[in-house]
Order: structure tokens, then C-alpha cells, then sequence
């Protein structure tokens, strides 16, 4: 809780307490009127300030504005008729409570997108006299040649001149397999380097670097992207002029007809009673608090099943979800690699795999980790030597002392080694022994277990469209949007043309339709601002990711998609059943308060028992039950 929140509950106590010590207080008259001004004025100084300030820059009529008149009304009423000053502080009271709940909701999950920033390289290292100087990026010119060691982020796109490495792209391309580089090789920035040191050519200034573009799509994005108006300031700019007006109009105009046309002596006490008792009626309280309320409800119902919404405009959007474009690494695979499968054998498979993971035993990178994983036993050094690594082919090694050879087909040909490529999509490692070909293993990245169940689930939630976004190639994209029923795929995508494409999207939506995206990299960051609501994986995506998003799935899993857009559709009708509940009973006693026929009592059931009741029907926004 921030210390501005800590602050309106401490008023909200403090307001609270000093009522309830001045309903037993023996006092009355301006003295009783006084005390309770005190909490009043605590429980509600800034919406009279709000009030103030909006009549000072002529935008009067807003919510605040109708809480100061309502309430000061019924303080009046209290002070020449009743002696009852509570409905005036209850009415602030439940107001600044919705307020809270509502500030809290929204300022828990909100947090600020800077962290993107993480991305951006300190650095650049540029060699003078034989040692390297850490420089600014900014300050390197086009055509210096920097220099990027193992474990750094390459600072400026350029050309790669000497070493070779492999780099990790996945937070820039969507690539769950990190890339091979070689001397004439193009380098974007924003990847980390992996292996050997690296030197490189800049093409481009820092400023129109890859990395820098992306951060500045998401500030163009966050900056373009739709907000819904707030239901409440939209219908107070119509409800609270006409009932101010009206109110004036009740304890100014019959008076008037009395004496001028009727030649009656004016009851203005009668009037005002009435326009004072029509101002408190039209307070609406109901609406402030359960609509917000309703949201909240929603939005804590929704962290319950582990779906954090960041706030109730977007709860409202993804209503109204039309069409669900999809990332594919980490969204609907699981970006990590697995053996899929072992093809061509002429040793037992366990053998195959044994002599693979025992030659990369040596080797950090992320192949050679899935195949130690297959042989899930703890790695004998002993049994290894004479390793040798040979970039972007594969590794050779003595195992047993038998020598093995574990790589790509490239690596085979350059052995004369004969051998078959497999036809099942995915990364393809091939095995010789003896410089004998002993068969070869099919590495990919897996799919999530419910994302089939997930692209099912939408379909029959009503979501005309699902696409699929991908930098991986054609083949492996397509493959992926088929065993998943994916409508549409788009394949081989940088970050930049991620969002030319749901910008494209965007203009083919229906006008009422919501487009929603859903990704987990850094690379997703931009399109996720862009989309009318992006969907981040909370365990497993990349915190730009999150801070971009609009709604966070905690546990990684897409079936939850479906999930939260029933929720959101549950809260709006609960929503709107709170309108139409409330505004209902407003006009009817507004009409039974402007004949005279409406008391006090009237005014408190038509202020806070449809406020309960309406407050009652809001919290069962906080269940969902999977239909």
C-alpha cells in the first residue's frame, strides 16, 4: 500500500470513528454542526478542493461537483431541519472507500515501463592502443569497430569482422535458437553474445539501432494506443448539469408561478426543502461506488484464477475481445529445447543419445544442454577427451575412445559421412561413431501442453479469429499453428514488422471488436503496447513484457485466456445491471422528490440502500465458476 493510500484509510478510520462518537454525543444546534463538520471536512476536502478547481477552469460539472453540492445540500438540510448530518459524511465516506479499493487495485499491478530501459547496452567497448575503453554508445561513430566479449549485449548494429560465437536473439526475434555468426555476418543490437569474443564494424548510430527502435515503438505505442473513458465522468457530464439545474429550477421557479400567476404567498422554505432533498436523491452513489466496486470485484476475481488485469478500462476492452494474435516462443511453446524424437539408428537409442550428451558434455549452449537432459544421468568426464568444437558445424570427441562427431549435416559432409535428414520439422543433430553414421536426433521447442486446448477454448467463447506472429522460419511456424488450429500464421518477423502487422489488424477489426495480443519476450513489448489489450506470460516472459502488457498470466498458461475474457464479460454485465438498476431508481424518486412526495428517508434508501444493494450484486464480480 503507498503512503498516499495509507493516508485516505487513515481518513476513512478517523472519519468513522469521531461519527460514531458524535451519534452518543448530548449536543446540538451550531455546536453539533460544527463537530460533525470536522469529519466532513476530513473524509471529504479533496473532492471539494477537485470541485473548486474544476469551477476555476470551467469544467464544472463533474462528479466531484455533484458530490460537494449533494452533500453541502444535505449538511443544509441538517442545519435548519432534521439535525441529521450523517447521510452527508456516509456519502463522502462510501465514495472515498470505492476511490480506495479502486486505487489500490490499479496502483498494485501498474508499474512503471521503464524497466524496458534494462535492455538498453551501458556500454560499447572500443579497443585503443591495445586495451579496450568502455565508451557511450551514443558517442561511437559509423564504421568504428567495436569489440563484444562473451556474456555482453552488442551495443550498436554493425558487421562482424573477426570471431565467431553463437548470440542469443530470442528477446529481440522471437528465435528460441540462438544464432551462429561468422566474419561477414550482420549483427542487430539488443542480442547477448554467447561464446567467443566478437569484433564488429557499427553501420548504424546508436540512435537508429535495433535496440533503440524497439524502445521507441514503445513509447510511440503506449502513446497511440485507445484508453475508454470513464463510465462515471462521461455520464456526470450530462447527469450532474441537468439535476443542478433541476434543483435550482424546483426551489426558484414554483415560488415564483405562486406569487406572480396565482397570486399565492411563496412557501420558499417548502421549495429549497425540496430542491436540497432532490440534490441528495440525485447523489450517485450507487454509480461511483459500485461501478468501480464491480471492477474490482472483477479485477480480484481474476487474480484468483492468477490473471492480474492492470485496471478496469482494460477489464472493460477485453469484453468485447474479437480477434487473439498470438507470439509463439514462451507463449505457445514452451521456449526451451527438448529431443522430439531419434531417427536412422544403427545403435540403440540409448546409446545414441549417451555418446551425444557425453561429446557436448562440455558445451553451454542450450543443444547441448536438451541432449544432457535426455540422458538424464550425471555426466561421466572421465569417459571424455580430445574435444574439439567446430563452429557452426558441431563438436568431435573421443568417448570410451571410440571418436564420436555430433553436429549438423554440414558436419557429416565435411567427415564424408553418409547419412539422412530427417522430415520431421526442427532442429536436426546427427550422430557418427567411428566415423560410422549412427543416426540422428530431432530437437525442438515443445508446445505447451494447454495450448491446443486454449486455441479451442476461445473458439468456442466466441473469438471470430486466432493469428499466430513468429520470427522462427516458415516451416517450423507453420507446423506449430496447425497441431494447434491457428487460423492464420505470419512467420520470419522482426519486432518492427510485428507491429506493421497488428497495426494492419487493426484497421480490418470490426469498430465495437477488440484486438488482443499475447506474448512473453522483450521483442513482444512494442506490440503488446499497441494492441487494444496485450496479454504478457508472467513466470516465464521478460519483465518489459509485463510492465508493457495490460493483463499478466501469473502461471504461463494460454487456456487462462478464455478464462479471463469470461470473467471480464461476467463484470460487465454485472456493470451494467448496476447502471440501469441505479440510474432507474434515481429518475423515479427524482420525479417522487420533485412532487413533494419524497422525504429524507426516500432520499437515504434512493443514496445508500441502492448503493447496498447495488454494492451486493458488484461482489459477485469476486467468483467464477468454469461453465
Amino acid at each position: 500500500m503507498t503512503k498516499k493510500q495509507r493516508k485516505m484509510l487513515s481518513r476513512i478510520l478517523l472519519a468513522f470513528l469521531l461519527m460514531t462518537i458524535l451519534h452518543f454525543a448530548p449536543v446540538d444546534g451550531w455546536v453539533r454542526f460544527a463537530l460533525y463538520l470536522i469529519p466532513y471536512l476530513i473524509i471529504g476536502y479533496d473532492i471539494i478542493l477537485n470541485a473548486g478547481r474544476g469551477i476555476l477552469n470551467r469544467q464544472v460539472f463533474d462528479e466531484n461537483f455533484l458530490m460537494t453540492v449533494s452533500t453541502v445540500g444535505a449538511m443544509v438540510i441538517g442545519l435548519t431541519r432534521s439535525g441529521d448530518y450523517v447521510e452527508a459524511i456516509a456519502v463522502m465516506w462510501f465514495y472515498q472507500i470505492g476511490e480506495l479499493f479502486q486505487s489500490y487495485a490499479v496502483g498494485k499491478s501498474r508499474r512503471n515501463i521503464s524497466a524496458l530501459m534494462d535492455i538498453r547496452p551501458d556500454y560499447a567497448n572500443v579497443e585503443t592502443e591495445g586495451k579496450l575503453e568502455q565508451v557511450d554508445p551514443e558517442e561511437v561513430e559509423i564504421g568504428t569497430v567495436i569489440v563484444v566479449q562473451p556474456g555482453e549485449k552488442v551495443p550498436i548494429d554493425g558487421v562482424l569482422v573477426d570471431g565467431v560465437s553463437s548470440l542469443n536473439t530470442s528477446a529481440l526475434t522471437g528465435e528460441s535458437l540462438p544464432q551462429e555468426v561468422k566474419p561477414g555476418d550482420e549483427i542487430i543490437s539488443g542480442c547477448i553474445n554467447l561464446t567467443g569474443v566478437l569484433k564488429i564494424r557499427t553501420t548504424k548510430e546508436f540512435g537508429e539501432s535495433t535496440v533503440s527502435k524497439i524502445l521507441d515503438l514503445v513509447e510511440n505505442a503506449s502513446s497511440r494506443k485507445s484508453r475508454s473513458e470513464d463510465f462515471i465522468s462521461k455520464f456526470a457530464r450530462f447527469y450532474t448539469p441537468a439535476v443542478c439545474y433541476s434543483a435550482l429550477a424546483l426551489a426558484i421557479l414554483p415560488p415564483l408561478v405562486q406569487t406572480v400567476f396565482m397570486n399565492m404567498s411563496a412557501d420558499w422554505g417548502d421549495w429549497v426543502y425540496r430542491a436540497l432533498t432532490f440534490l441528495v436523491i440525485s447523489c450517485p452513489c450507487a454509480l461511483v461506488i459500485s461501478v468501480p466496486l464491480s471492477f474490482f470485484a472483477g479485477i480480484g476475481g481474476a487474480s484468483h484464477e492468477g490473471i492480474l488485469v492492470k485496471g478496469s478500462n482494460y477489464l472493460e476492452a477485453l469484453s468485447k475481445c474479437e480477434c487473439v494474435v498470438f507470439d509463439k516462443t514462451g507463449t505457445l511453446t514452451q521456449g526451451v529445447f527438448e529431443v522430439s524424437a531419434i531417427h536412422n539408428t544403427t545403435v540403440e537409442k540409448e546409446t545414441l543419445i549417451e555418446f551425444a550428451a557425453l561429446a557436448e558434455s562440455a558445451s553451454s549452449h542450450p543443444i547441448s544442454k536438451s541432449l544432457k537432459k535426455a540422458y538424464g544421468k550425471e555426466i561421466d568426464r572421465s569417459r571424455v577427451d580430445s574435444i574439439e568444437e567446430i563452429s557452426g558445424f558441431g563438436i568431435q570427441a573421443n568417448v570410451d575412445g571410440r571418436k564420436v562427431a555430433v553436429g549438423n549435416g554440414k558436419l557429416m559432409k565435411q567427415l564424408n559421412v553418409a547419412f539422412e535428414e530427417p522430415t520431421e520439422i526442427g532442429t536436426h543433430i546427427h550422430v557418427a561413431i567411428d566415423s560410422v553414421y549412427a543416426g540422428s536426433i530431432v530437437i525442438s521447442d515443445a508446445i505447451k501442453p494447454n495450448s491446443a486446448l486454449a486455441i479451442s477454448k476461445l473458439k468456442s467463447a466466441g473469438v471470430s479469429h486466432t493469428i499466430m506472429l513468429t520470427g522462427d522460419k516458415k516451416a517450423v511456424a507453420d507446423q506449430v499453428a496447425s497441431e494447434l488450429g491457428i487460423d492464420t500464421v505470419y512467420s520470419e518477423l522482426l519486432p518492427g514488422d510485428k507491429v506493421t502487422k497488428v497495426e494492419e489488424l487493426l484497421t480490418q477489426k470490426s469498430k465495437n471488436g477488440m484486438l488482443v495480443f499475447v506474448g512473453d519476450g522483450i521483442n513482444d513489448a512494442p506490440v503488446l503496447s499497441r494492441a487494444d489489450i496485450g496479454i504478457a506470460m508472467g513466470a516465464m516472459g521478460s519483465d518489459a513484457a509485463i510492465e508493457a502488457a495490460d493483463v499478466v498470466l501469473m502461471d504461463d498458461d494460454p487456456a487462462k485466456i478464455t478464462k479471463a475474457i469470461r470473467i471480464s464479460r461476467k463484470c460487465m454485465r454485472i456493470v451494467y445491471q448496476n447502471i440501469v438498476f441505479a440510474i432507474s431508481v434515481k429518475l423515479l424518486c427524482l420525479i417522487l422528490g420533485a412532487l413533494g412526495i419524497a422525504n429524507m428517508w426516500l432520499a437515504i434508501f434512493a443514496d445508500v440502500g441502492v448503493m447496498v444493494i447495488a454494492v451486493l450484486n458488484a461482489i459477485r464480480a469476486l467468483h467464477y465458476k468454469e461453465s
